[in-house]
């Protein structure tokens, strides 16, 4: 079975940012931003095994599965590499996220951060895209598919290999084309040329796209002043053909609201927009900042608990602007419920885990000799 590209929304809800409240997921929050989102007839959800460790999947069946009908939404969630340590292990995550999230069937599920080495070599170890074969006969998966973070070559290799293969979900955003560790522009050829649907993932590069220096952002208000700068980000990606849904991790109503407005009043990029696009984009590339997307994978493993994408995001801030106070606030209050910069042990499991590739240990220096 085939996805119908004209019934998949054009903006997805993604449940890796989800809105907290003293550490834990806010509740009634994520509810109200479910109903506005499916009020707005927008109805795909990706979530994940490792989301806000584990809590998300159980999140969603809270907020969305107990509170509509099984038919009127579709759930997206995917298989980690990294919980694989034996074939039963597979059978293992799939039945508690069954149960976590109490959706009975996924109507998509993944092979979750396929990238060159550790991730790909485990799902070929343990015959995972055979074994997403036989959970679509079961009616337990209705499509399947895999999130990319490796190599245009290992794509092609895998997309020859594995044919039946109904979707990809790859990193994509205007900063992103000519990065030569992302290759996103290299990854959305490939695709294309094969017809094969393209869900985006970081399309505002983590709040990156979202939140710039005031002589950049006017180039876009100065074109468009009644449209967010997030939104020229998700008009650019939607704006390509191929793309079949793109994931926002909204984090409260106003974003939500705003994306909302971008796609319920769909403008594709016109030619002079895509030209500002290019400016912009020559501009951030010419300033030195850290290519952290705020995913959060390497917070859970570190023994330090030290919030790394809040330091990397404070030095960003400062590379920016080096006069503001407030970042050097920001980190001391940071300081008071997560670890320093110093404190790192250079343990390296953030590294492993790292979609972007960081160079994290040296990054944690460089920043503890500005922070600390």
């Amino acid at each position: 079975m085939s996805i119908d590209l004209n019934v998949m929304p054009k903006l997805g809800f993604g449940l890796m940012r989800l809105p907290e409240k003293d550490g834990v997921i806010d509740h009634e929050h994520v509810c109200r931003m479910v109903d506005k989102y499916m009020d707005a007839g927008m109805s795909y959800f990706d979530t994940a095994y490792v989301y806000h460790g584990g809590k998300s999947e159980t999140a969603i069946r809270q907020a969305l599965v107990k509170r509509y009908p099984r038919e009127s939404f579709m759930l997206a969630t995917k298989l980690p590499a990294w919980e694989l340590h034996k074939y039963e292990d597979i059978e293992r995550v799939f039945n508690e996220q069954l149960e976590r999230t109490g959706a009975g069937y996924f109507d998509l599920y993944l092979l979750h951060s396929i990238e060159d080495g550790n991730n790909y070599d485990t799902y070929v170890k343990y015959d995972c895209f055979e074994w997403g074969l036989k959970k679509k006969e079961e009616g337990l998966i209705k499509h399947f598919g895999f999130s990319y973070h490796g190599s245009p070559e290992l794509l092609t290799e895998i997309l020859d290999k594995h044919p039946k293969v109904e979707f990809v979900q790859i990193q994509l955003n205007y900063l992103d084309r000519s990065n030569p560790v992302v290759r996103s522009q290299e990854l959305y050829d490939i695709l294309h040329e094969r017809n094969i649907p393209i869900i985006v993932m970081e399309p505002v590069r983590g709040g990156m796209l979202a939140n710039m220096g005031p002589e950049i952002e006017g180039k876009f208000k100065a074109r468009q002043p009644e449209k967010s700068v997030a939104s020229w980000a998700l008009r650019f990606v939607g704006s390509l053909p191929g793309v079949m849904t793109i994931l926002s991790g909204m984090s409260n109503e106003e974003q939500m609201t705003d994306n909302i407005n971008t796609f319920k009043n769909f403008e594709p990029l016109a030619e002079d927009e895509f030209k500002i696009v290019d400016e912009v984009t020559a501009e951030l590339l010419s300033m030195p900042q850290i290519g952290c997307t705020a995913c959060k994978y390497c917070c859970d493993g570190c023994p330090m608990k030290i919030s790394i994408p809040d330091v990397f995001r404070t030095i960003n801030t400062l590379r920016r602007y080096p006069d503001d106070w407030r970042s050097k606030n920001f980190y001391n209050g940071l300081v008071q419920r997560s670890g320093r910069a110093s404190d790192c042990v250079g343990c390296g499991q953030c590294e492993r885990v790292c979609p972007q590739h960081l160079p994290i240990i040296q990054l944690m220096k460089e920043a503890s000799e500005i922070l600390d």
